[in-house]
């Protein structure tokens, strides 16, 4: 078993992170703490969940994933609002759209094969 260090969906997820801190940097003071925040705690939720992933098999695994892809939604959503109110750049809102897709498809296709993996109950 791979470190989860090594993983391609731990490595997209640290990038995640960093563009997270940078969206919450250039924020409007009154956002940073509501809205940036919020953000980076499911940003840092998502690479301990793919962490635990790697670590556990079947339906803990499974469970792991759907909770990861969870939070994908939910940081996309939160970036999604910053940036309609005008709080994020477009150039970073895009940068964040190409890397919650990476992420849940690397999630989705990790999903799908712990799925066919799993015993038939």
């Amino acid at each position: 078993m791979a470190l989860h260090s090594e993983l391609p969906i731990y490595k997209t997820g640290c990038d995640l992170l960093a563009l997270a801190l940078r969206v919450q940097e250039q924020m409007p003071r009154s956002m940073k703490r509501s809205l940036g925040e919020k953000i980076n705690a499911h940003c840092v939720d998502m690479l301990d969940l793919m962490a635990m992933a790697n670590a556990t098999q079947r339906a803990q695994r499974v469970a792991h994933i759907e909770l990861l892809l969870s939070k994908q939604r939910a940081a996309t959503v939160l970036l999604r609002v910053g940036h309609d109110c005008r709080y994020i750049p477009t150039s970073l809102w895009a940068q964040s759209v190409q890397l919650l897709g990476s992420i849940g498809k690397q999630a989705g296709g990790w999903l799908k094969s712990s799925y066919a993996k799993a015993p038939a109950a």
